[in-house]
C-alpha cells in the first residue's frame, strides 16, 4: 500500500467517524426538537385550558351581572315598599296626634272625674261606718252604766258596724 492509499484510508476512516459523529449529534438533536415539539402541545393545552376557564369565568361574569340586575330590580320595589311604609307610619302618627288632641283632654276630665267620685264614695262608706262605730260606743257606754247588755250579741262596736255581731271573741 502506498502513502496515498493509506491518506485515503485515513481520511475515508475520519470521514466515517465524523458521518457517525454527526448521525449522533442530529439523533440527539431530534429528540430534543420533539422533546420541544412535546412542550409546545403540553403548552397548547394548557392554553387551551386557560382559555376554557376564562370563558367560563366570563360566563360566570354574565350570570353575576344577570343577577345583580335582578336583585336591583328587587331593591327597587323595596324602596317603593319602605316608601309607602314610612308614609303610613306619618299618617298614623298624624292620627294618634289628632286622636289625643280631640279625646285626650275629655278622657282626662272623665278619669279625673271618676277618680273623685271613687274617693267620695270611699269618704263617704268610711264616714257611715265611723258612724255606726261612735254610735255602738255611746250605746254600749250607756249600757254599762245602766246595768245591761247591749242588744246583737257580742256588744262589740266593730262587731256591730261590720255586721258580725255574734260571733265568738277572741277567737283568732
Amino acid at each position: 500500500m502506498s502513502g496515498g492509499a493509506v491518506a485515503g484510508l485515513i481520511a475515508s476512516g475520519a470521514f466515517a467517524v465524523l458521518a457517525l459523529f454527526g448521525c449522533f449529534v442530529l439523533l440527539k438533536l431530534g429528540r430534543i426538537f420533539d422533546e420541544a415539539a412535546a412542550r409546545v402541545r403540553q403548552t397548547g393545552l394548557v392554553i387551551d385550558e386557560g382559555t376554557a376557564r376564562v370563558r367560563q369565568a366570563g360566563a360566570t361574569v354574565d350570570e353575576v351581572n344577570v343577577a345583580l340586575a335582578h336583585v336591583n330590580k328587587e331593591l327597587d320595589r323595596v324602596d317603593a315598599i319602605t316608601a309607602n311604609v314610612q308614609s303610613i307610619t306619618t299618617n298614623v302618627s298624624s292620627l294618634t296626634s289628632l286622636f289625643a288632641a280631640t279625646l285626650g283632654g275629655p278622657m282626662v276630665r272623665v278619669a279625673a272625674f271618676s277618680y273623685g267620685v271613687r274617693k267620695a264614695a270611699a269618704k263617704r262608706t268610711r264616714s257611715e261606718v265611723e258612724s255606726r262605730v261612735r254610735t255602738q260606743l255611746r250605746t254600749e257606754k250607756a249600757t254599762r252604766r245602766g246595768g245591761g247588755a247591749a242588744p246583737g250579741g257580742d256588744g262589740s262596736p266593730l262587731a256591730q258596724a261590720t255586721g258580725t255581731a255574734g260571733g265568738s271573741r277572741g277567737g283568732h
